[in-house]
């Protein structure tokens, strides 16, 4: 957003570096070359003449040497007082800058609606947020940790800097607008008291929450957390399964909600597929045919899943279609509905 100044100021201050350093190289020539100094003694005239410290000279200056050094004289002034002022200049705007770019970023964020909060940007708040990138569906990052920050701000990411345990952090992140928290913390403490702390504030919120150890698991689910999702135990899970059945495993690997290579899985809302004023089948609507998908799954209005549904399932109000295929049948399913 702001990256271009910044970007202006560092170009400014390289441009003055790169000034000094000709400068200096000039008078040494100059020295060496006119008064006839050796390369140590030129450098020593030069460093003297430039900063003006007013030491003697090794040797008296002929007329030449007196011209050259009143020109390096000149010049040096110049050239460092303008290295002076942008560097002056960079200092003094630099916290003007990141001022400016926190009230803008929280313009961003208050304009934001059914959005996604991620409490903290460690390894795997990292890669939630990636995932949300690919699917285009807007998120804010609370993290704690101001180095983090400013190293990952420019990515097109939402920031709110602060503790995500407390309110002022998670309204600041517009939990009232909010869909879904995703309580990415290492510490399950510090996922308690979040989770704790948004369902307090947004009872509707959707709340996903990370747990370290299979112990909290209960605890975060008494907290009000409606998903734990426990990494290592999943990390487990999938190794020893690779060792198992591992075929099974690759083709389940290859599977995603984005990509180009993969095969993809897209969960549809039934409204978005025809109008639900005279409930159709999933054999009336003929998705094989139209789009090349295939539907694998079905999930009625009460959140019952069903695996590979009979042709005949009623694609009632509130019911959502699992289906699979590559990204170019998913495309033509988007395109055929207007999916958005």
């Amino acid at each position: 957003m702001y990256n271009p100044l910044i970007r202006l100021y560092r170009s400014k201050i390289y441009t003055a570096v790169l000034m000094l350093v000709l400068l200096l190289c000039i008078g040494v020539i100059g020295y060496r070359y006119i008064s006839g100094y050796e390369w140590l003694d030129a450098l020593y005239m030069t460093v003297i003449t430039v900063t003006t410290v007013g030491f003697a000279e090794v040797n008296p200056l002929d007329s030449q040497s007196k011209i050259f050094t009143i020109f390096l004289i000149l010049a040096s002034v110049v050239i460092v007082g303008y290295a002076i002022s942008i560097i002056t200049e960079f200092i003094l705007n630099r916290n003007n800058i990141i001022d400016l770019k926190q009230r803008k970023m929280q313009k961003r964020i208050d304009n934001m609606t059914n959005h996604v909060i991620i409490c903290g940007y460690g390894r795997n708040g990292k890669q939630a947020a990636k995932k949300l990138l690919d699917y285009k569906k807007p998120f804010v990052v609370i993290e704690s940790d101001k180095e983090v920050i400013e190293r990952f701000q420019d990515e097109d990411i939402s920031f709110v800097f602060g503790n995500a345990n407390e309110d002022e952090s998670l309204i600041a992140a517009g939990i009232d607008k909010a869909n879904t928290l995703i309580s990415a913390l290492p510490n399950d403490a510090d996922n308690l008291f979040v989770v704790l702390s948004a369902r307090q504030i947004n009872a509707k919120l959707t709340i996903i929450s990370r747990a370290s150890a299979e112990t909290s698991y209960n605890k975060l689910k008494l907290a009000g957390a409606d998903k734990v999702i426990l990494p290592d135990k999943i990390g487990g899970d999938h190794m020893a399964s690779l060792v198992v059945i591992p075929d099974l495993i690759e083709f389940i690997d290859n599977l995603g909600v984005v990509g180009t290579r993969n095969i993809n899985i897209e969960e549809v809302k039934v409204e978005q597929l025809y109008d639900t004023s005279k409930v159709k089948t999933i054999k009336d609507l003929d998705l094989r045919k139209k789009t090349g998908c295939t539907v694998i799954g079905f999930k009625d209005g009460k959140g019952d899943y069903l695996v590979n549904p009979e042709a005949d399932t009623k694609l009632v109000p509130g019911s959502k279609v699992i289906v699979l295929g590559r990204p170019e049948q998913i495309r033509r399913l988007n395109s055929e509905f207007n999916i958005e």
